[in-house]
């Protein structure tokens, strides 16, 4: 069963309607047929509560209020392609920004221009490049971003959110049952995307007209993103 459940599929238990409850047999203790009808007492046993059939929670089902949505519905469970583009704007400049940052004033102060000695038929440069104060603040940059990118890849395992994917209620789960994928799934999902990048992001484009709203690397490893709210 795929998340959110299908309100089609006929073997879903959500779409079973409830059974009647049986009805006891005469015997010991309950009256025979023709008996005279009247309050319980004495060796009548109470009138067992009705029971509900089996997979259906009680006043909730397909299309009622605090149920699971009808068929016309499921599509709302899946996020739109403009709400991951924002979620994806906002997390890259969260990392981004700091890791821009640092590059720029490592360059800034750690360039060194070359030498050049020019004679009648040559010019001969030499030294250059960047110094050892500006590679130690680039080596500090590259460090932050290797961070945060697992650090986000982490929330996207445990939790299914970034602070991108929070701030427009979105989330990834498993297709399957809708739970967190994992920190290892969201490193092979973030791998998949090279397969996105191909024939001009064309993976990246899949969720606009996609059923699900999957790219190709949700497809590959079998997650959908949702709204969270």
């Amino acid at each position: 069963m795929s998340y959110p459940p299908d309100p089609n599929n006929p073997n879903n238990p959500y779409n079973q309607p409830p059974q009647p409850p049986q009805q006891p047999q005469p015997g010991y203790g309950y009256p025979q047929q023709g008996a005279p009808q009247g309050a319980p007492g004495y060796g009548y046993p109470q009138q067992p509560p009705q029971q509900q059939g089996y997979g259906i929670p009680p006043q909730q089902g397909y299309g009622q209020p605090g149920g699971y949505p009808n068929a016309g519905q499921v599509q709302n469970f899946y996020a739109s392609w403009g709400s991951r583009v924002a979620a994806t704007l906002v997390d890259g400049l969260i990392l981004g920004v700091p890791v821009g940052i640092l590059y720029g004033i490592g360059f800034a102060i750690g360039y060194e221009a070359p030498v050049c000695s020019t004679s009648r038929y040559t010019s001969v440069c030499t030294g250059g490049g960047i110094s050892g104060a500006g590679m130690a603040i680039v080596g500090v940059a590259w460090l932050i971003g290797v961070a945060g990118l697992l650090w986000l890849l982490y929330q996207v395992g445990t939790t299914g959110q970034t602070p991108g994917r929070k701030m427009v209620n979105i989330r990834v789960v498993r297709e399957a049952d809708g739970q967190p994928i994992g920190f290892g799934m969201a490193f092979v999902r973030y791998l998949c995307k090279i397969v996105d990048e191909l024939a001009c992001c064309l993976g990246f484009l899949w969720p606009l007209w996609d059923a699900k709203k999957q790219t190709l690397s949700d497809k590959i490893v079998g997650t959908v993103v949702v709204k969270s709210s």
